[in-house]
């Protein structure tokens, strides 16, 4: 019957791929991208002049950023204007702690945080380690949305 052997096809594929995943054999396909632990803003609301801690854990993966890792921290208005860009030390599987004091010109709504690794294409989504091995190329983000944590000035 060709629809039951359609069938056992269906089933005989997967299942053969899955022993040669368990038995060492690679894809093609690379492996999946390390992305970055996620960040936390605290506290989530503010005064002008008062300090917010943007911080990571490790990552569950090996990114590899290197011990000289540094990540970006922008923080920027409803308008898109940056209120704050700095670097801060960074680990090399993506933990830091970063405390900043907000600046006393700082009007009263809705921030955004961004902190991503410095220097390095942390959204690649080729299925390549992209941090192996860059030397001097330039390095543009691939197609991923940038994330954003919301921070409020308060008077």
């Amino acid at each position: 019957m060709p629809t039951a052997r359609r069938w056992l096809a269906l089933l005989l594929v997967p299942a053969a791929l899955l022993v040669m995943a368990a038995s060492g054999c690679s894809s093609s396909l690379g492996a999946l991208p390390c992305m970055p632990p996620p960040y936390a803003v605290s506290p989530s609301s503010a005064r002008p002049g008062e300090s917010v801690t943007i911080s990571a854990p490790e990552a569950k993966c090996d990114p590899r950023y290197g011990s000289d890792a540094q990540v970006l921290i922008v923080i920027t208005d409803a308008a898109g204007m940056e209120v704050l860009k700095a670097t801060a030390p960074m680990t090399d599987t993506g933990a830091f702690s970063f405390t900043v004091d907000i600046p006393v010109q700082t009007a009263p709504g809705v921030l955004a945080v961004n902190a991503s690794p410095d220097g390095v294409d942390w959204c690649d989504d080729t299925g390549r380690n992209n941090r192996v091995g860059l030397g001097a190329a330039e390095l543009e983000r691939a197609s991923c949305a940038v994330r954003m944590e919301p921070l409020t000035i308060i008077k």
